[in-house]
């Protein structure tokens, strides 16, 4: 499975999600590979703070030939999850096109879900070279017990994407795992944040087939 993590919007938590997806997936002995295909290379930095034995590989590749390349690079591997870029570009397109799924990470602010129409509209127009690309909306860094946490959901309805059951709660501990280079399951291993990203990748998984 090819999962591309993309928003145009910078700032929705992308690299975190992809990290901690990639770090879920490779849990059951799966073979992962985490596509850093964003310029400022946050995921290959959180790669470099690692102390130990890597729960994944992680490459860098912000070129926009992913799609022509991903067999070869992607090779061996179970799953591979794509950190796309922020900003519509020609790299970003590439990532889409490379992708089964894309999962469209979604701040809950007003803001947010008026520029998820921008990623929107590139998935479209990648499906008219590959129509099988899925895609979903997840609602991450929620705010609990806030009302615009609780409309979200209704808002991206308004698009032709599926919004994903599961979403992500903004938690401190999504940072300091970031800082060590360690995926939030190896400090907080039953955790609430945990069981997140669980819920998230078992539901992508399921959605995605």
């Amino acid at each position: 499975m090819i999962i591309g993590v993309l928003n145009q919007k910078g700032g929705v938590g992308k690299t975190t999600l992809s990290v901690n997806l990639a770090a879920c997936l490779a849990r059951d002995g799966s073979r992962v590979l985490l596509i850093d295909a964003d310029p400022q290379g946050s995921a290959l930095d959180w790669a470099a703070a690692r102390q130990g034995e890597p729960l994944f590989s992680v490459v860098g590749f912000p070129r926009p030939s992913i799609h022509k390349e991903i067999g070869q690079i992607g090779q061996g591997y179970d799953h591979i999850v794509i950190d796309g870029p922020p900003r519509v570009t020609d790299l970003a397109r590439s990532a889409i096109m490379a992708a089964d799924v894309v999962l469209i990470p979604v701040q809950p602010s007003p803001y947010d879900i008026w520029a998820a129409e921008e990623v929107v509209k590139l998935i479209d127009e990648a499906r008219i070279y590959k129509d099988s690309i899925k895609s979903a909306f997840v609602v991450n860094r929620k705010i609990t017990n806030t009302a615009i946490g609780r409309d979200v959901r209704e808002a991206l309805a308004a698009y032709p994407v599926h919004v994903l059951n599961a979403a992500v709660t903004q938690r401190v501990v999504f940072a300091e795992a970031a800082a060590q280079g360690q995926a939030v399951f190896e400090i907080d291993h039953n955790g609430p944040a945990t069981a997140e990203i669980q819920a998230v990748a078992a539901e992508l998984m399921e959605y995605a087939k």
